[in-house]
């Protein structure tokens, strides 16, 4: 044990790289991007460091060309989630007890592979498994992932460093144990930082984690567990297991070393999580912190001050960036009657000027949605508001998925508020107006707050300051990231910390302290220089 306080390495959010003609950057991962799709791989489960074949494998396809078999990964099953969980255990002595130095070496150095040589692997990972455009991928692969590793170091040495005061003749300390047992990482398709964040913030304070990951983003994920594994993270501390969630989600939820689970996904799944969690809680060793981001039905409402242009940027920013797969993307929008006009014939134009197609092409704005299943559910919804009276589509709608999973970026005008694409989550490029009067401002605020059982983000616009301050304050349980003259999305660590309550999730705030302290168990410590040496005390003396 090195006799110093070590002080991190003041983190930095990673500078975004454009990718534009001339960069030379640009060029490296347009040739990473034909290599890595030309190259057919096969994908194990990682258990303890070792690469293990079930022989069950899955199909990794690229959205955009869904006849390109990137690869093949193994299934595992409930054998293979219990040699994960002893796997963890087995590296859980030494790396609970590792100096924290050592384990925040580990990240930072990940974060420098990743800022370096494995930029184009992760980023072409991105764009071609989960069908990201380029700038896409680099401010969720590269940047966001970076500023991860960087700033929860920065946080774990702020947790550390947080102690009590002592009174004369005593020492009081705190620390901040792991937890007992295997976390569970249960990881989205739509952003891997996130997926890599989910099993590497609780590792990073001294956890083992299992790690399932989305079945649509296992090819990306293997390319982070070979990241991992350079950074020196030793094995077993994360092991990578692959598979559908009744093969691996449930003997992981039911197994009695269960400490935490770090989920993001959809509402239904992380209810049914909870529910099982409660069924089993008499199983348990402790009490397993369950932390949990889901979805959102996301809003952007405008008052008669707003400014257009900045408006409708916002709009087709926030609901058509990554095709709208984004839990912080715009959904629904209100908007004045006296901004009407201006407002959606901007909105029009502008979406019929959006680029569709492949990643490779960067010129693209947008690219496929992720799967066949994603494909039906949100053309389904696009059917619905063809069908009814009580919704027009004023742009879009058009959907083709005989190449790639494609749906034209699509806005739809709803004339009742509880219309169904106005209150429930597409995950897909859909974007449903609502007109109010003017007027009626108080009504339609209440309308925007409780129309959706979501709270994960939400924006206002106006340039009158006090409509600000009546916006925010009727609106400020309707979202955990909450914007002004800005789109719903695009929170990066260290700025705004991001979560949600309501049906959105725990709001335990990924890009934060306040995430890391939920992998953790305190300890308080106190330590008497000169302990009593006689149990009576001063009021017992003699009258």
């Amino acid at each position: 044990m090195a006799n110093a306080n070590f002080l991190v390495p003041a983190p930095e959010n990673e500078p975004v790289r454009m990718y534009e003609p001339g960069d030379p950057g640009r060029e490296t991962l347009k040739k990473k991007l034909a290599d890595m799709s030309a190259d057919r791989i096969e994908i194990p489960l990682r258990i303890g460091g070792k690469s293990v074949e079930t022989g069950n494998l899955g199909n990794c396809r690229a959205p955009h060309e869904h006849n390109n078999v990137l690869g093949q990964y193994h299934k595992g099953k409930a054998e293979h989630v219990n040699q994960a969980i002893q796997a963890a255990a087995d590296a859980y002595p030494a790396w609970s007890t590792m100096a924290w130095e050592d384990r925040a070496s580990i990240f930072l150095k990940a974060a420098d592979l990743l800022q370096g040589p494995y930029r184009d692997v992760i980023n072409a990972a991105t764009m071609l498994g989960q069908s990201k455009s380029v700038f896409q991928a680099e401010i969720d692969a590269a940047c966001e992932l970076i500023d991860f590793w960087r700033f929860n170091v920065a946080y774990m040495e702020q947790l550390y460093s947080e102690q009590p005061e002592s009174a004369p003749g005593m020492w009081n300390r705190l620390e901040h144990r792991p937890l007992e047992g295997f976390v569970f990482a249960v990881t989205p398709f739509n952003f891997t930082s996130i997926a890599a964040n989910l099993p590497t913030a609780p590792a990073l304070m001294g956890n083992t984690v299992l790690w399932k990951p989305a079945s649509s983003s296992v090819y990306s994920g293997h390319f982070l567990m070979e990241l991992f594994e350079e950074a020196g993270l030793p094995p077993g501390v994360i092991n990578f297991v692959p598979g559908s969630g009744g093969e691996v989600g449930t003997p992981a939820i039911s197994h009695p070393d269960l400490a935490g689970v770090h989920f993001t996904g959809s509402t239904p799944v992380f209810q049914g999580m909870w529910k099982q969690i409660g069924e089993n809680i008499s199983k348990y060793k402790s009490y397993p912190r369950i932390v949990g981001e889901t979805g959102g039905k996301d809003f952007v409402f405008a008052h008669p001050s707003a400014h257009v242009p900045s408006l409708v940027t916002a709009l087709v920013r926030g609901s058509f960036e990554y095709q709208g797969q984004k839990c912080s993307a715009a959904s629904r929008a209100f908007i004045p009657d006296s901004l009407w006009d201006e407002a959606t014939e901007m909105l029009q134009n502008q979406v019929a000027e959006l680029t569709m197609g492949s990643p490779l092409d960067f010129r693209n704005f947008m690219c496929a949605v992720i799967d066949k299943n994603a494909f039906d559910t949100i053309s389904g919804y696009i059917q619905h508001a063809k069908d009814s009276s009580d919704a027009q589509i004023i742009v879009g709608g058009e959907c083709d998925d005989s190449e790639g999973y494609f749906i034209q970026p699509t806005v739809v005008v709803a004339k009742d508020p509880g219309f169904k694409l106005l209150c429930e989550e597409i995950f897909g490029p859909v974007l449903t107006l609502y007109r109010y009067e003017d007027d009626n401002l108080d009504a339609t605020l209440e309308l925007c707050d409780k129309g959706s059982p979501y709270a994960l983000t939400g924006a206002v616009f106006a340039q009158d300051r006090t409509a600000i301050i009546k916006m925010a304050h009727a609106l400020r349980n309707a979202a955990g990231n909450f914007y002004i003259n800005d789109k719903p999305t695009g929170a990066v660590v260290g700025q705004q910390p991001f979560g949600g309550g309501r049906a959105s999730g725990t709001n335990d705030k990924a890009g934060s302290a306040l995430n890391l302290v939920r992998w953790a168990s305190p300890r308080t410590i106190k330590e008497t220089f000169v302990p009593p040496t006689d149990f009576r005390y001063p009021h017992m003396d003699a009258q």
